[in-house]
């Protein structure tokens, strides 16, 4: 049954944002993107490394490369993986695989090679644009994937003759960031370096390929309660709509900056769907100049690029807002040009977004959404100077429903499970109906795992999490997948993992463990867990215990767990 939501929060937008937007306005986002190409065409569309490129080269380059992938025979709706950092190869290559009429699947590129196998699988990515740093996880499983076509890229590719050389030289054989590695070329497997498959791919024709609004745009892996991680399967219409919508909640912005370009600070990577979408997708669509930063954790280096340009536009995590209000360099830059400081992937705390205000003089304007709904489903007003301590309100066409396990709304002031439903909300999860199915209702709405309670005006404040998803940064993390590797250890009888507070990152994971093997040490299972996950998800903490607390069926009860911590 389809339960009619009350909208107070529409009585709350600024005056000049619509409560819809046209969703149907694009066909595709390609249609998107190509206009937002020549619209701004002479704008700057990245700087990396003090290296521009304007939205013309990065239009001239996305055909070339998806004329190149055209060429080696895959068809319309074939997936292909990016394993990058924020480079402008990457911009290139989204734009590319798109165009090209194929399916882009965002990777990791710090994933261990059972991570990385997975995700190659699950996705039948039969092609891979990945970062030469990154090739040894690659060498490692490719074989057992139904990968065909490999695009090597190099640091220092689009950064200019004489300036890539000087890069590639102090990567490989100064800092020794690559790796040594060797593809195989068996099975009609090719390797190809990126510039020369763009060289190639512009003395060829890319084919225009007819998009639908329901085409597969994006497969944004995720966790879920199996542990498995699974792709959560964003159509044309989707992104095309979340752009929209957010670009219409920055209207009142815009209109007062006019024609002025923008400069954002594209510091969260851009596999992750936040820097996705706000950072390149809308970011193109308003002629947004991106600081690409490769490596964030290098606050120095961060710092220092920040110096050297006045940005306006800064969407981050709270680990990375706190870190650099604690930068005694940071807090000696020139902010008069930032209007706007997004705040999304987790829980942005008080004083931190006091500390940024004191520091910028721009208020952290906290937004929420996930990689199932493109992301953005709610976010605070931008002419909010307080921190609210809220996610904000539901930006236009889309609904928030705060309702209890029978699926009945409750009244305001209650806590309930946060339900979203909008244009933005993706189609499903890839291959796997069972896990759509738990978490699309009948009417809908989108079942995010998270208990909000929703006042009057229609403000909603996230008190609890429903599922044992750990946030680490902005960054999910699922115990079970925790569980089933670490379980696979032989010294391993049984294990839990939980999330606790942590300063830095909000949360981190905890491990519980009962020994097979009494001798089984710390540090063996450490350095079992740093082969086995990427940084984020590795444990904390391990603590040996000789039972876990466990309900009278046998099901470890990690809430007893996360109570003694």
């Amino acid at each position: 049954m389809d339960m009619v939501v009350k909208k107070p929060w529409l009585a709350h937008y600024p005056p000049a944002v619509s409560p819809t937007v046209d969703v149907n306005a694009y066909g595709s986002l390609v249609e998107l993107l190509d206009e937002s190409f020549r619209k701004h065409a002479s704008r700057t569309a990245s700087v990396c490394m003090d290296s521009e490129l304007r939205f013309r080269d990065v239009d001239e380059m996305a055909d070339a490369l998806g004329a190149w992938l055209q060429d080696k025979g895959l068809v319309k709706g074939s997936r292909v993986a990016l394993m990058m950092p924020n480079l402008p190869q990457y911009m290139v290559a989204i734009a590319g695989v798109l165009r090209a009429g194929y399916v882009v699947v965002n990777v990791n590129p710090l994933y261990t090679p059972r991570e990385l196998e997975h995700q190659l699988n699950d996705s039948g990515a039969e092609a891979i644009v990945i970062l030469e740093n990154f090739a040894t996880t690659l060498e490692e499983v490719i074989e057992r994937t139904k990968v065909r076509h490999v695009v090597l890229a190099s640091m220092g590719d689009l950064l200019g003759f004489w300036k890539g050389l000087l890069v590639n030289f102090v990567v490989r054989n100064v800092k020794k960031m690559v790796p040594e590695f060797r593809l195989p070329l068996n099975q009609g497997r090719t390797v190809t370096r990126f510039n020369m498959a763009i060289a190639e791919g512009t003395r060829m024709r890319l084919a225009r390929v007819d998009i639908q609004p329901d085409d597969v745009a994006f497969l944004q892996y995720t966790g879920g309660t199996t542990g498995v991680s699974k792709g959560a399967t964003l159509l044309h219409r989707n992104v095309v709509a979340n752009i929209l919508q957010t670009e219409a909640w920055f209207k009142p912005m815009l209109d007062k900056l006019g024609d002025k370009p923008l400069t954002c600070v594209c510091a969260l990577p851009l596999y992750h769907i936040f820097a996705l979408t706000i950072c390149y997708m809308m970011g193109a669509r308003v002629g947004m100049k991106n600081l690409l930063i490769p490596n964030p954790r290098d606050l120095p280096g961060l710092v220092k690029t920040l110096s050297r340009h006045k940005v306006s536009m800064f969407p981050a995590v709270n680990t990375l807002f706190n870190a650099l209000a604690n930068d005694a360099d940071f807090a000696r830059l020139d902010f008069s040009d930032l209007v706007v400081s997004n705040g999304g992937g987790m829980a942005c705390q008080q004083a931190t977004a006091e500390k940024w205000l004191k520091i910028t003089g721009c208020p952290v304007v906290e937004g929420y959404g996930l990689s199932e709904t493109s992301p953005v489903a709610t976010s605070n007003r931008l002419d909010t100077t307080d921190f609210t301590g809220t996610i904000g309100l539901p930006i236009p066409s889309t609904e928030i429903a705060i309702r209890d396990d029978d699926g009945r709304d409750v009244p305001f002031g209650e806590p309930g499970e946060i339900c979203i439903r909008g244009p933005q909300v993706m189609a499903g999860y890839w291959n796997r109906p069972d896990e759509t199915a738990k978490v699309m209702t009948p009417d809908g709405f989108f079942k995010s795992g998270d208990v909000g309670v929703m006042d009057e005006r229609g403000y909603t404040k996230i008190v609890d999490r429903k599922k044992d998803m750990i946030l680490v940064s902005g960054f999910n993390v699922y115990p079970n997948e925790i569980e089933q590797v670490v379980n696979m250890h032989a010294g391993v009888l049984e294990c839990a993992a939980v999330g606790v507070a942590d300063a830095r990152s909000g949360e981190a994971v905890k491990l519980f463990v009962v020994k097979k093997d009494p001798t089984l040490a710390e540090e063996d299972l450490a350095d079992y867990c740093k082969q086995n996950f990427t940084a984020y998800k590795r444990p904390k903490y391990i603590e040996f215990r000789d039972d876990l607390p466990k309900s009278n069926v046998g099901k470890i009860l990690r809430r007893e767990l996360r109570s003694t911590t």
